[in-house]
């Protein structure tokens, strides 16, 4: 998966793409309706999984980072309390999140039936972005079974970029924008590894964009400040508070794509290892698990990994949206279209 740009030095995964990470899942569900009289239906769900077992029976290690919080997303807060995600990642619309958080915990409560019983509760993390310049958000059309159906659906093959998913009402840099994906690959003493980030994008305005500035001229309809939701995934074997580092790295990629992390603007990091999984059954006193050492010279690598892939994967988000018409005759152009013409 190639775009017009060239991001950074580090060579790229197989796939530039989240599931470069081995045993990563991603998948979407798209909705496009025109309902009449204005109203449109351009909304959806995106589900990433770091594996594919039982997430709350074999928890990662997690973070998460705000860099702007105007957002409503939920269950960040204990994934940065006990540093652990024991569910999918989704991804959908700011007046969605209750209905996915709703399929989410009934998909968790069917295939674990000791959630609730004698294993208490389970933390669900959904992320949002407001498309309600394209989307008629009042519907509510993304309802709890969707959630069920993304988390069956996702896979390891490479998931599609542009208006899919959560991403397929969402703009970016007055263009359409949606969801990115992109990988990067380091070498360490005989090591490689993998950082990639998944972004669904909704934020900035074409004069804030080095790339665009000076070849186009700016949108003519005032957008709103729009938000970002970033995942990063790595199989780095890192503790939670590594992760966090990790996640506070994704604001250099997401500064050089344009963002100036407007006032209204949600600005959202999930990071998470695929090493050093912790079941959540165990009884043992003392837990010994082996961390990359915080001064070696790989962390740097690690670092400009995050902030190339996360750039990339904002830029790949737009180069593969195509044009796309919402409610009230309202339209999102494809940048391709406008780049090259």
């Amino acid at each position: 998966m190639n775009t017009l740009f060239s991001i950074g030095v580090l060579p790229k995964g197989q796939n530039n793409c989240i599931t470069d990470v081995a045993g990563v899942k991603a998948g979407h569900i798209t909705l496009s309706e025109d309902k009449g009289n204005g109203v449109k239906v351009q909304t959806g769900v995106t589900a990433v999984l770091p594996h594919g077992k039982n997430l709350f029976q074999h928890k990662v290690r997690a973070a998460s980072y705000v860099i702007n919080g105007f957002g409503k997303t939920t269950g960040l807060i204990q994934v940065d309390e006990l540093g652990l995600l024991e569910s999918p990642i989704m991804l959908t619309n700011t007046f969605s999140v209750g209905n996915v958080w709703q399929g989410t915990m009934d998909y968790m409560l069917e295939n674990t039936p000791e959630i609730g019983e004698s294993a208490g509760s389970i933390n669900i993390v959904v992320g949002e972005c407001n498309d309600s310049f394209l989307n008629s958000v009042r519907l509510q059309a993304v309802q709890p079974y969707h959630a069920a159906e993304v988390i069956k659906a996702a896979s390891s093959s490479p998931c599609e970029n542009g208006a899919a998913g959560a991403g397929a009402g969402t703009l970016c840099l007055g263009f359409k924008g949606g969801i990115g994906t992109a990988s990067r690959l380091i070498e360490a003493e005989g090591n490689q590894f993998t950082v990639a980030a998944l972004v669904q994008t909704n934020f900035g305005r074409r004069e804030e964009n080095r790339f665009l500035e000076n070849k186009l001229k700016p949108a003519g309809e005032k957008l709103p400040d729009g938000s970002i939701m970033i995942i990063l995934a790595t199989d780095v074997p890192l503790s939670d508070r590594q992760l966090k580092r990790l996640a506070k790295r994704a604001s250099v990629g997401l500064s050089r794509s344009g963002s100036h992390i407007h006032h209204g603007s949600g600005d959202i990091v999930i990071a998470f290892t695929t090493e050093n999984q912790v079941n959540h059954t165990q009884g043992d006193l003392f837990e010994s698990v082996k961390t990359i050492r915080e001064d070696h010279p790989v962390m740097n690598k690690i670092f400009q990994g995050v902030a190339e892939s996360v750039e990339e994967a904002i830029l790949s988000s737009i180069y593969f949206a195509e044009e796309t018409t919402g409610r009230n005759g309202r339209s999102a152009p494809s940048f391709g279209n406008h780049f090259n013409g």
